[in-house]
């Protein structure tokens, strides 16, 4: 049996993942070590914690439902319709935000390194300046959208052999591992690979350099294409969801427990050491990928009246909240204000400009829906009035 109409819970998920990015984001001026765009006067562990926490498996968890979005694409289109349709909903809005969206960041972070010009000044010369971080012209956040674009590309044969009836019957091989805990074994070649891909190489997300990470997403996309198109390894996942939390819950506890002691690789492991720490950073993140996707089976496969437009919300608001949250902590890195304060509002704020923007100046126009890769509106149908035609009927005449 293949899954034919779009599963509810899997629309919940994206919209959760992208609230995470959203409470990620707006952390990042506020955490103690990492370096970002805009950085507060002061710093917090607390927050690096949650965001270490959060950037474990909000990315995998976006690129498995993407692939998820891909199998349901295919199902009434051709190989070329899909890649017109990706193309169209990612291209477009990347192209958008690499020309509109994202220049406010750079130039924000530019003013805060000693550049003086105005805005309009760095634009017209943001074109000479190469890519970033050397040059001003970048994607930022928007890596995301590039990297689903290239690997549809590159998967298009793959997904559309998958989708005819030849490639249904191979992909019920996988039906094996729906079985008992066998569903884990999805998550091997991700592990074994990336453990050793990412002691050598760094996560720089310009997809040609990206030796560690390129495989690495990609795995979770093509693994949500087959884990939908296989209705029985959901049916696993959901079934397995508490095991998956376990194990999840167990990893994170010893790689803070690591974290916490400063016995991480970079702090003198080498050879096997490393690679097991590696590795179990790596099922983590399946853990946590399958616990979500278990769990949201289970409880979120249900349709409400918020859903829709909260589907239809959170592309755009992906593209937009980044921009608002730099401009925002320009503003705030250097008031003398509570840490905590400042995170909570650059959060709530975010998520009233960004939606506001939608609703008011994106939702309602066909132009804006295209350049943020929305669906046309839907076309209301007009609503047919009944008439009574009791009175038009000729009336019985009693008999005299």
């Amino acid at each position: 049996m293949q899954t034919s109409s779009r599963q509810t819970y899997l629309d919940w998920l994206r919209i959760i993942a992208i609230a995470a990015v959203l409470f990620f984001h707006s952390a990042m001026p506020y955490v103690a070590y990492w370096e970002w765009h805009i950085k507060n006067n002061a710093t917090s562990h607390v927050l690096l914690e949650m965001n270490d926490f959060l950037h474990r498996f909000r990315m995998p968890l976006l690129f498995f439902i993407s692939g998820t979005v891909s199998y349901y694409m295919l199902q009434s289109r051709s190989g070329s319709g899909f890649l017109g349709l990706r193309f169209r909903r990612l291209f477009v809005p990347l192209l958008l935000g690499m020309l509109v969206i994202v220049p406010p960041q750079v130039y924000l972070e530019r003013v805060t390194q000693g550049y003086h010009g105005n805005f309009w000044h760095f634009y017209a010369e943001m074109f000479r300046t190469g890519a970033y971080p050397k040059g001003n012209i970048s994607w930022h956040h928007l890596w995301f959208i590039c990297y689903l674009l290239v690997y549809d590309i590159l998967c298009a044969p793959l997904f559309v052999w998958w989708s005819s009836p030849a490639g249904k019957k191979w992909l019920q091989k996988f039906n094996v591992l729906a079985s008992g805990k066998w569903i884990y074994l999805l998550m091997a070649p991700s592990v074994i690979a990336h453990a050793y891909l990412a002691r050598m190489y760094g996560q720089t997300n310009d997809v040609i350099h990206d030796y560690a990470y390129f495989p690495y997403w990609l795995l979770y996309l093509v693994a949500g294409f087959v884990c939908i198109a296989n209705p029985l390894l959901m049916d696993s996942l959901e079934r397995n969801r508490r095991s998956s939390f376990a194990m999840a819950f167990v990893s994170i506890i010893i790689i803070n427990y690591f974290r916490w002691n400063s016995l991480e690789p970079a702090h003198g492991w080498q050879g096997w050491a490393g690679w097991s720490y590696t590795a179990l950073a790596v099922v983590s993140a399946w853990m946590w990928v399958f616990t979500a996707v278990g769990y949201g089976k289970r409880y979120l496969n249900r349709k409400s009246r918020v859903l829709g437009y909260a589907n239809e919300a959170v592309y755009p608001f992906y593209i937009l909240h980044q921009t608002v949250i730099v401009i925002l902590t320009y503003y705030l890195a250097n008031l003398k204000e509570d840490i905590g304060l400042k995170y909570i509002f650059t959060v709530v704020l975010t998520f009233m400009i960004s939606m506001s923007i939608f609703h008011l100046f994106i939702r309602p126009y066909a132009p804006m829906r295209f350049l943020f890769g929305m669906k046309p509106a839907a076309r209301r149908q007009p609503k047919t009035e009944t008439v009574d035609n009791s009175s038009l009927q000729p009336q019985t005449v009693p008999a005299t």
